[in-house]
């Protein structure tokens, strides 16, 4: 009973572990692009490598200064320009985005809110490459959930490989 017991709950992993692969590579074949303006900070850390430390302006322009409003998860609107650049529109109360429009998810930790990441790995000595770097361009599910997938320059050119 036990070895049953032990098999189907190995199953139950695998099929949830394999779920959400699926979900993520849908999300990144179809997802809408959306491309946030950052304000990167460059910090090291001994442990994983190089990094850089992401907060976004959205999230500026959704919460100003008083990030307290933000007491628990939630999403926003925003509405991209002609380039494609994501700005802040309202909080989301349910209704019908309309054209342009796109649901963003945010988590509220430890005070902070945080879109998808607060940080960006790089390979170990390719910090220039990404120094640059003044947006990032996210894959965006209909539910609002993100992810990062490139960072890039004022250009909008993608940096790294």
């Amino acid at each position: 009973m036990r070895k049953a017991l032990a098999i189907l709950a190995g199953l139950a992993v695998l099929a949830a572990a394999n779920w959400t692969i699926h979900s993520r590579e849908r999300q990144l074949a179809d997802g809408t692009v959306v491309l946030l303006e950052l304000a990167p900070v460059d910090p090291r850390s001994l442990m994983q490598g190089d990094y850089m430390a992401l907060r976004f302006k959205v999230e500026n322009d959704a919460f100003g200064r008083d990030r307290g409003r933000a007491a628990e998860d939630g999403r926003i609107i925003v509405r991209a320009d002609e380039r494609g650049v994501a700005a802040f529109v309202r909080r989301d109360g349910g209704e019908p985005l309309v054209p342009g429009e796109a649901r963003l998810r945010y988590r509220v930790r430890d005070g902070r809110v945080k879109f998808a990441t607060n940080a960006y790995f790089f390979q170990e000595g390719t910090a220039k490459t990404y120094e640059r770097a003044r947006y990032g361009e996210f894959r965006v599910s209909p539910f609002g959930e993100l992810l990062l997938t490139h960072l890039r320059d004022e250009r909008l050119e993608r940096l790294g490989p």
